[in-house]
């Protein structure tokens, strides 16, 4: 080797100390967005969670009462508290049925004896669409699925409802 020590001129300093400068700070610009795509996928998910809507399974009756509650919903760092309903009522054999209070045909809220011209009967005030206590349309009006029931479980004499179940097929 030669004893001849290798010299950097400056233009050759000046362009290694810009480089690894320039380089920190697009590093450090970077970190940001990367993080925030990846920190919400790494993120455990609630979405399937049931949640307790605050009435005894010995308060349901035969008849369909509307029931209210709200979820905790985060979408990112955004966390919001919507609010769902459900119209729950016994069954003749005694089980529980939580069916969503949603019209299939346009999204409209659908309340039970709506109309007193169809008493016992779920009614869509938005194009008369009608449906069965246990929540089929009935046919000849809009509604051309049954309406949506909701995952259930019952804890300690309280029911806790969950995700809506469609039922297309039904």
């Amino acid at each position: 080797m030669s004893d001849k020590k290798q010299q950097v001129s400056r233009r050759q300093f000046l362009n290694y100390t810009l480089t690894g400068v320039g380089g920190f700070m697009a590093a450090g610009l970077l970190v940001s967005p990367l993080r925030m795509a990846i920190d919400p996928v790494l993120k455990e998910s609630t979405s399937g969670d049931l949640v307790n809507v605050g009435i005894s399974v010995d308060d349901i009756t035969s008849e369909p009462q509307r029931v209210d509650w709200t979820i905790t919903q985060v979408d990112g760092w955004y966390e919001s508290e919507p609010s769902r309903s459900a119209w729950v009522y016994k069954d003749d054999n005694g089980d529980i049925v939580a069916l969503s209070p949603i019209c299939t045909h346009l999204g409209c809220v659908v309340s039970w004896e709506g109309s007193e011209q169809y008493p016992n009967q779920f009614y869509c005030p938005c194009h008369d669409g009608r449906y069965e206590k246990d929540g089929t349309n009935i046919p000849g009006t809009p509604p051309t699925a049954p309406l949506a029931i909701y995952e259930q479980e019952i804890r300690d004499g309280i029911l806790f409802l969950g995700n809506t179940i469609s039922r297309k097929g039904a």
